[in-house]
């Protein structure tokens, strides 16, 4: 396998006539922030657009966007934005590459580009779009695409199979082969054959579950285990999951109807979701069953579902909320909470917290690990051999997914058949060439996170977010003293104020004398000349120092000194 070794890439030449460039700028080595950016004879195509929910580690930001600054300056060469379905790790991040040209062209199919629309409006961006279906085929400048439907957890979901003057690139976004799906609406594989039949290039194919052996059970498996989940119960049930999940709310929504309870939608993003997956038909929702979220009060608890988001364990979610005590909606003891969605990894701490809140509250909580609650959207190892047996492509490049699930993926494509060289192994800013049906790395480019954090895009650093770290588990010192620089003596302090480093302030009596010593040691004679600066890096040494052995901590530390 052609496998990354990002430090030894160069820069990427410049781009040869009739050569595809790919370059993924988010969505590989992660679960999330899926964007691929294709270039041909100067004409730029977006594939995906989504973000990355931060981790314990990034305090403080809202989203992780794609980096885009490879292609920052090149903006108007963006013929369309591509969208293969309407989840928010792939969708995200659409209205803040729109802020910067709110003209590009955005493509997808019905359902994902009113869930777009709608996240656009708040935005007040209004977007140029183009729905598409199954089977159509669009010349978008130097691309001819034309779209798959493909199964996945949302409605709507489409592969994309683009035709370039270097060669052919199948996309097949985010999908499974879900043979009963709720819909019926089936991943096309005499599509993908016909697309084989033609040739494929290359293939880039959806990763999350390549180790995952078998296929992937049906989405009508979940139905029954809801029913009865939900029929059991002998007060309220609250689910949560994707506010995007239309296949679950449906089955929450049926499962409600059998057990004659009403259902309430939580969260902002899933009722305006579901409104428009109501409005479009993708949702039935039988008359009388939902009723609005103020009038819960209104119904015995046996007779109620609750419906919302937080199943990632979302710090401001509903879920996580309820789980802390500090939502509307009290959990009480012998209510049972479900948790309809798999974790997506790096949030396994967040979601075993909430679970360990609500369980404290006396709350029954079912999730995937002790009951069949949710399947998940993507392919297994079976499936993935299915595809590639189907399509039989002359490269592939594993995408979508972390380090360990791209090269589960490599492998299944060599078991199929496809040489070692001809498996990619890429990261995000990895750039690969094709030109007439070959295709190789040609270089790397620089590709990190862009934080968003409030109303500010791109101004958090790492280095910022280590010093919320450090905040958050080491706590604060700070140390004020005013010194008199031509009698070398301290006039007043130091004075030490600290946050969560000690219990009581009195610890630091200990080290105050020592502050001072070594201030009035720097002033003497041989220190006249030292700076404002240099006076402070001593009080950290001497503070850092004596803190680390006394406390066994390592505070953010803050010396001033002052002038007299």
């Amino acid at each position: 396998m052609t496998q990354w070794n990002s430090t030894d890439l160069a820069t990427p030449p410049a781009l040869a006539k009739d050569t595809l460039r790919v370059v993924p700028l988010g969505g590989l080595g992660e679960v999330g922030r899926n964007m691929t950016v294709f270039e041909i004879n100067g004409q730029l195509l977006v594939v995906d657009c989504g973000v990355l929910f931060p981790e314990e580690t990034q305090p403080g930001v809202d989203l992780i966007l794609p980096d885009i600054n490879n292609i920052r300056d090149r903006l108007d060469d963006i013929v369309a934005i591509v969208l293969t379905h309407g989840h928010e790790d792939h969708i995200g991040a659409v209205p803040y590459l729109l802020k910067r040209r709110p003209d590009i062209p955005v493509i997808g199919s019905q359902l994902t580009l009113a869930l777009i629309e709608a996240k656009l409006q708040e935005h007040r961006i209004k977007p140029f779009t183009m729905a598409v279906r199954e089977g159509q085929v669009e010349k978008l400048g130097e691309f001819e695409c034309e779209f798959v439907a493909v199964n996945h957890s949302i409605p709507d979901a489409l592969a994309v199979f683009l035709r370039t003057k270097a060669g052919t690139v199948l996309h097949t976004g985010d999908f499974k082969m879900d043979q009963l799906p709720l819909d019926g609406r089936i991943t096309d594989l005499r599509h993908f054959a016909r697309l084989g039949e033609e040739g494929v290039d290359m293939f880039l194919t959806d990763s999350t579950n390549a180790e995952v052996p078998g296929f992937i059970p049906s989405e009508k498996a979940i139905g029954p285990v809801l029913t009865d989940v939900v029929s059991r119960a002998k007060q309220r049930v609250i689910v949560a999951s994707f506010s995007s999940h239309v296949h679950r709310v449906q089955q929450v929504l049926d499962a409600a109807v059998a057990s004659g309870r009403k259902v309430v939608l939580m969260g902002r993003s899933m009722i305006r979701n579901m409104s428009i997956a109501e409005k479009l038909g993708y949702l039935d929702v039988p008359p009388n069953v939902l009723v609005d979220q103020k009038k819960v009060g209104d119904y015995p608890d046996d007779k109620l579902v609750i419906m919302c988001t937080g199943s990632q364990g979302e710090p401001m979610a509903a879920l996580s909320r309820m789980a802390n005590g500090d939502h509307k909606v009290q959990v009480n003891a012998g209510d049972t909470v479900v948790l309809a969605s798999s974790l997506i990894p790096g949030n396994e701490n967040s979601v075993f917290r909430v679970i360990n809140g609500l369980m404290r509250l006396g709350a029954h909580v079912v999730h995937k690990g002790n009951a069949k609650v949710h399947v998940s959207g993507h392919a297994g190892a079976g499936e993935l051999l299915y595809c590639y047996n189907i399509v039989e492509p002359e490269y592939v490049m594993p995408v979508h997914g972390e380090v360990r699930h791209l090269i589960a993926n490599g492998e299944l494509a060599r078991e199929t058949g496809v040489p070692d060289d001809h498996v990619i192994l890429a990261e995000n800013g990895t750039v690969v060439d094709m030109h007439a049906g070959k295709v190789k790395i040609t270089g790397q480019v620089e590709c990190g996170f862009i934080y968003v954090d409030g109303s500010s895009v791109g101004e958090i650093t790492d280095a910022d977010l280590k010093d919320r770290m450090t905040l958050g588990e080491e706590g604060f010192i700070s140390v004020v003293t005013v010194v008199n620089r031509d009698t070398g003596k301290i006039v007043s302090g130091p004075d030490i104020h600290a946050r969560g480093v000690a219990e009581e302030d009195k610890v630091f009596n200990e080290i105050r004398p020592k502050i001072a010593a070594a201030l009035e040691e720097a002033l003497g004679e041989s220190g006249k000349n030292h700076t404002a600066n240099q006076l402070q890096q001593i009080v950290r040494r001497t503070v850092g120092s004596w803190v680390a052995r006394k406390l066994r901590r390592k505070p953010m530390i803050v010396p001033v000194v002052v002038e007299a």
